[in-house]
C-alpha cells in the first residue's frame, strides 16, 4: 500500500510588508517628532502660562499617535512575522504617556517618565528605520 504524500507549506518570504513597515516607520518618526514637540512647550511652560496648553495638546498628539503606533506595530508583529518587541514598546509608550497627563503636577514623577519616553522613542526609532526591521523571525 502506498503513503500518502505530505503536503508542505512553502515558507514565507523573508522580508515584511514593505508597505506595512514603512506606515509604522511614518508613526514612529511621528511619534519622535510630537514628543520633541511636546518637550520644547514643556520648557518654555516653566516661564509663560500659555505654553502650558500648548505643552498639554503636544501631549495629546503624542497619546494619539501612540495609539496608531501601537496598531501598526501588532500588524507588524502578528501578520507580518515580524519583531515583536516593538509593539511592547509601543505599548509601554502609550502606558508611559498617560501616567504624563496624570502626574504633571509632580515634576518628580513626571520628568523621569518623560526621559523614559525618549529612551523608548528612540530605541524603536533606530530598529524601525534599520535593515533589521524588515526581517522575519
Amino acid at each position: 500500500m502506498a503513503m500518502p504524500e505530505t503536503v508542505t507549506m512553502p515558507r514565507p518570504a523573508g522580508r515584511v510588508s514593505s508597505g506595512l513597515l514603512y506606515s509604522l516607520r511614518v508613526a514612529v518618526t511621528a511619534q519622535a517628532a510630537a514628543l520633541l514637540v511636546a518637550a520644547s512647550f514643556a520648557g518654555q511652560a516653566v516661564e509663560s502660562e500659555p505654553m502650558i496648553e500648548a505643552h498639554v495638546l503636544a501631549g495629546m498628539a503624542v497619546h494619539l499617535v501612540a495609539l496608531v503606533q501601537i496598531v501598526l506595530a501588532v500588524l507588524v508583529w502578528r501578520p507580518g512575522r515580524g519583531a515583536g518587541w516593538p509593539a511592547l514598546a509601543s505599548v509601554a509608550l502609550f502606558v508611559v504617556g498617560g501616567l504624563q497627563h496624570v502626574t504633571w503636577l509632580w515634576l518628580g514623577a513626571h520628568l523621569p517618565a518623560g526621559v523614559t519616553l525618549f529612551g523608548l522613542i528612540t530605541a524603536v526609532l533606530v530598529w524601525a528605520w534599520s535593515p533589521a526591521a524588515a526581517r522575519r523571525r
